[in-house]
């Protein structure tokens, strides 16, 4: 599984967007400082996405993530690759014992799938929105999530990448 994590707020730039020529579309923004965290693990192989909202980043939020993720595949050894956030190497970090942890080099992102995952969840849901305050991010943020959980076809479409699948095979 590839891991990451992302930041959802209340800070929004304007996607491009699709209008008739010669109309300019009018989107909304808004600059609130105001944010909370999706984690994610992605595998490419059979296209299960997991994913939780969390309130920050630190290693022990991680590593309630990581025994999320081991409650809900009890029956799998599963090799996590991640980047080197720092609460991804901290000592405080609780690794469950089916849950092995491989780094990606750094500053190398583009070797993540889950970040494309990301991207899906901004574009899909969250483009040119502006939000009346945190529980409403995180309500279509709930939406986003279970509705990638429940579409491993389209989780395999972005991330499938040949060089992970052709080391799975």
């Amino acid at each position: 599984m590839f891991q990451d994590e992302a930041r959802f707020g209340r800070i929004n730039d304007p996607y491009p967007c699709w209008a008739p020529k010669g109309i300019r579309p009018v989107t909304a923004k808004q600059i609130i400082r105001e944010y909370t965290y999706a984690y994610g693990a992605v595998s490419p192989g059979d296209g299960s996405f997991d994913g939780l909202i969390l309130p920050e980043m630190n290693s022990v939020v991680m590593s309630i993530f990581l025994k999320e993720i081991s409650r809900r595949h009890p029956q799998d050894y599963i090799l996590m690759v991640m980047d080197g956030a720092s609460c991804h190497g901290s000592g405080k970090l609780h690794i469950p014992k089916n849950i092995e942890i491989l780094k990606l080099p750094p500053y190398s992102p583009i070797l993540n799938p889950q970040e494309n995952i990301w991207d899906e969840m901004r574009e899909k849901w969250f483009a040119n929105h502006v939000f009346r305050n945190m529980d409403a991010v995180e309500n279509q943020m709930v939406t986003a999530l279970l509705a990638l959980e429940s579409d491993p076809n389209r989780i395999k479409s972005i991330t499938a990448w040949p060089w992970i699948t052709k080391a799975l095979s």
